[in-house]
């Protein structure tokens, strides 16, 4: 008789058990409340979408933090030849300087995610602070002329850098943390107009959710006869644009503030970096139907001339 086989059991990767464990750990919430509250209490401005990234179309965050993570891992490199304390010294500077402003774009955008995230970014944050506190007292050491101790404190640095990293790493990856949350519309929105139901079922001035190939769509119909139809889902974290208040042309969404312009869909205020995907409408026996704006085979030689309601009327601008 053939011997039985035995599949190989799939152990779970234990860092990856910690941190679901921390995304489900309720006991920093009453610290992540207070943190998250004033840092939405500071008085940025507009300012708080140059943060955000708004008009960059992606995260700051990342693209900062590059700097004192270069700048380190490269004084670690000059420090383990050990003739270039100097050189090592210049670029911890960099770095500790480069690591403010990296923290503060951070940590507007930390107070805008969902409890779970946040419970991550907490740690993260915690690590990195912990790096630039080495690193600062590296640098301290270095000017004073213990080079020995600086090179120790700027290892343990990278250290805590590097599991600070990894985190921001989960955030970005496996939370999804800084995502276009609307990424994947164009591609589960097929071409063409769709029927989303008769031109009665949608109250003047009141947003109403329908849906298109399974994908939520927000649809509102002006006073003046206009309508708009835009992704439900917000682009910063899938909150309900429905659920929304809309105002001066725009949609505020309920979860988090993200404002978008009802013409197109262009996100008009934080922390929404992305636009909204934006469709097409018209009425057609008094049935509306929509379709999603620059979807290749949408375009004006697709199709019969149309009636745009979108188009129609005064256009309020924010």
């Amino acid at each position: 008789m053939s011997a039985r086989r035995r599949h190989p059991r799939t152990r779970e990767n234990p860092v990856l058990r910690l941190l679901d464990r921390l995304e489900r750990d309720p006991r920093p919430d009453p610290v992540i409340d207070a943190l998250g509250a004033g840092i939405r209490s500071l008085p940025l401005g507009r300012g708080r979408d140059v943060l955000h990234g708004t008009w960059l179309g992606h995260p700051v965050h990342p693209l900062l933090v590059q700097v004192p993570i270069g700048s380190w891992l490269s004084a670690a490199v000059l420090d383990l030849r050990g003739d270039r304390s100097r050189e090592a010294g210049l670029l911890v500077g960099v770095g500790v300087a480069a690591a403010v402003p990296a923290a503060l774009t951070g940590a507007v955008d930390w107070a805008e995610l969902q409890r779970p995230q946040m419970r991550v970014g907490l740690v993260h944050a915690l690590s990195n602070t912990a790096a630039l506190g080495l690193y600062t007292a590296s640098l301290a050491c270095r000017a004073t002329g213990r080079t020995r101790a600086g090179r120790t404190l700027g290892f343990l640095g990278l250290m805590a850098a590097g599991a600070g990293g990894m985190l921001g790493g989960h955030l970005a990856y496996r939370q999804a943390a800084g995502a276009n949350h609307a990424e994947a519309v164009p591609h589960l929105v097929t071409p063409g107009w769709h029927r989303i139901g008769a031109l009665d079922d949608f109250p003047p001035g009141l947003p109403v959710r329908r849906s298109v190939d399974d994908v939520p769509v927000m649809v509102l119909r002006r006073t003046d006869g206009a309508i708009h139809a835009l992704a439900d889902r917000c682009s910063h974290l899938a909150g309900p644009l429905s659920e929304g208040t809309v105002s001066d042309g725009c949609v505020r969404c309920p979860w988090h503030g993200s404002v978008f312009r009802l013409s197109d869909g262009l996100n008009v205020s934080g922390p929404a970096i992305a636009p909204q995907p934006a469709f097409e409408v018209r009425v057609t026996d008094e049935q509306v139907e929509v379709r999603l704006r620059g979807q290749e085979g949408t375009g004006a030689d697709a199709g019969e001339p149309d009636l745009n309601l979108s188009e129609a009327g005064h256009e309020h601008s924010r």
